[in-house]
């Protein structure tokens, strides 16, 4: 079965998992301390975003390596993400075992994508 070629970054299903993890990391992160508000809430929010964002961005680009760049980019910020669920469950802040879940998801589909483009040309 041929798949029929996304005509936008939100037909890519490795985007639309990647803002579910944004979604829920926000609602993960409103149950930090509110000391954490510029520490560590910020900076796993913003690693999270990172991830669609990336993946928006790098859909658009004209050459494949300029595609597969912003790929790695988000693959970093995923990387980024594991660290600051293992120091959240750490000092306590709850249980971001669903959260890792969901990012190994993000991870696989998204090395799937990044090789889908090295080996079509695209």
């Amino acid at each position: 079965m041929k798949r029929i070629p996304a005509k936008t970054f939100q037909d890519l299903i490795v985007w639309q998992k990647a803002h579910q993890f944004v979604l829920s990391t926000y609602h993960f992160t409103d149950t930090f301390p509110k000391r954490e508000i510029y520490g560590l809430t910020s900076q796993l929010r913003r690693a999270a975003l990172s991830i669609p964002a990336n993946i928006a961005e790098g859909f658009k680009k004209k050459t494949m390596m300029d595609k597969v760049r912003f790929m790695n980019i988000a693959q970093g910020s995923i990387e980024e993400c594991r660290y600051y669920l293992i120091l959240a469950e750490d000092l306590g802040y709850g249980n971001s075992q669903e959260s890792a879940l969901q990012l190994e998801e993000v991870s696989k589909l998204l090395q799937a994508y990044s090789y889908s483009i090295l080996n079509s040309g695209s």
